[in-house]
């Protein structure tokens, strides 16, 4: 697509036209990695070795990531053309250069927003074996100054969960003898009770998906442990957070929203390739992976219906934190079972004096029955 008119750069060789996830790789500095120790002796690497780490390096950063980076580095190269900054002064990039730029984002961008384009110079530089060397202290200060500077329309109220009173409205207005519809109600299930972001499992694009990255009917199993309660086990080749990949599981629940009946009705609907995507739904004489735009997408048409406000994907993992809380579980089993990697979930919580009632008791034996199950449990990643 053609740039944005206020976000178009100058022509340069050194910046090809190309989708934004594309940029980290694709946009070079004008001086970049070369064979040299700190000594400044050459040594004997060729420029294909030189370009493998590029190459490699590049997989350490999420599709998701490198297009938000891709974002925040055409937005560094509109403003230095603006301010007509050479190439060799825009990367290794100074401290000054730096922080002007972040100067000249604050009251108009987001405080997220800002950071996130800052880190993607950054990834840039590291990219292309570039020295990040700036005065911390001064950017964290403008960065926070940022935050009271964010125009009110970036400031977004808290993100509203997903409920089983919602999931259940849903279900009612979704045919789930029809293949999207079985798709996208187990896939809603399915997350919800195991407390999963929505692009866990599904892809981003219709081209997108990759057996080695993306979850597949042969990464499901059943589990049972030794009081011979069943769950049902998701192995996630990768997420965000674990690049080797990692478990998430559910337990069949009462009433409409049960993952279990929603998760089989695919499965007998769909009937998914062992190899495909786990959500994938019969299209025409095909398959199609189930895309995060798509799932989303049906939710919100089908909230509509439901005459329910719609929420975002990122309600469902809150909604199920919630729920979980809500039955009483501690906090910390919660954390691990969400794979939260801090306690900044917690602001994004309602009926925060339900959760903690069991807490407050006076009754100690009470309180000793929550608190020790919060114990030897396994390390947060």
């Amino acid at each position: 697509k053609a740039y944005n008119t206020s976000l178009t750069p100058i022509p340069s060789s050194l910046r090809p036209h190309c989708l934004a996830r594309e940029r980290l790789h694709l946009w070079i500095p004008a001086s970049s990695r070369d064979a040299r120790d700190k000594q400044g002796n050459i040594v004997p690497l060729l420029p294909s070795d030189l370009q493998r780490i590029r190459d490699t390096l590049i997989h350490a950063y999420a599709e998701a990531t490198r297009e938000t980076y891709g974002s925040g580095l055409l937005t560094f190269h509109v403003y230095c053309d603006s301010k007509m900054i050479p190439e060799h002064q825009r990367a290794p990039v100074s401290n000054i250069l730096i922080s002007s730029f972040i100067t000249s984002m604050a009251g108009h961008y987001s405080a997220k927003t800002i950071v996130n384009y800052i880190s993607g110079v950054r990834a840039w530089h590291v990219l292309h074996g570039l020295t990040w060397s700036l005065n911390d202290m001064e950017t964290e200060a403008l960065l926070k100054a940022a935050i009271s500077l964010a125009p009110a329309s970036t400031k977004r109220s808290k993100r509203e969960p997903y409920t089983i009173d919602m999931i259940s409205a849903i279900r009612d207005q979704l045919n789930l003898s029809n293949p999207l519809d079985a798709a996208v109600f187990a896939c809603l299930t399915t997350a919800f009770f195991a407390t999963a972001r929505a692009g866990e499992f599904t892809v981003p694009r219709l081209d997108a998906f990759d057996p080695a990255i993306h979850v597949k009917p042969s990464n499901v199993s059943d589990t049972q442990d030794r009081q011979n309660l069943r769950m049902k086990t998701f192995f996630l080749p990768r997420t965000k957070s674990a690049l080797e990949g990692e478990e998430v599981s559910w337990a069949k629940q009462t009433g409409p929203s049960d993952p279990e009946e929603a998760f089989a009705n695919h499965l007998r609907i769909n009937e998914p390739p062992r190899n495909n995507a786990l959500f994938a739904y019969r299209h025409n004489d095909s398959y199609r992976p189930l895309t995060k735009t798509k799932f989303l997408q049906r939710l919100t048409s089908a909230a509509k219906a439901a005459g329910r406000q719609p929420v975002s994907g990122h309600g469902i993992r809150i909604g199920s934190t919630l729920e979980y809380l809500l039955r009483n579980i501690p906090f910390d089993v919660v954390k691990v079972k969400g794979r939260w990697s801090s306690d900044t979930f917690l602001a994004y919580l309602r009926r925060h004096a339900q959760i903690l009632a069991p807490y407050m008791q006076a009754t100690p034996e009470l309180q000793e029955q929550f608190l020790r199950h919060t114990v030897n449990l396994p390390p947060v990643r």
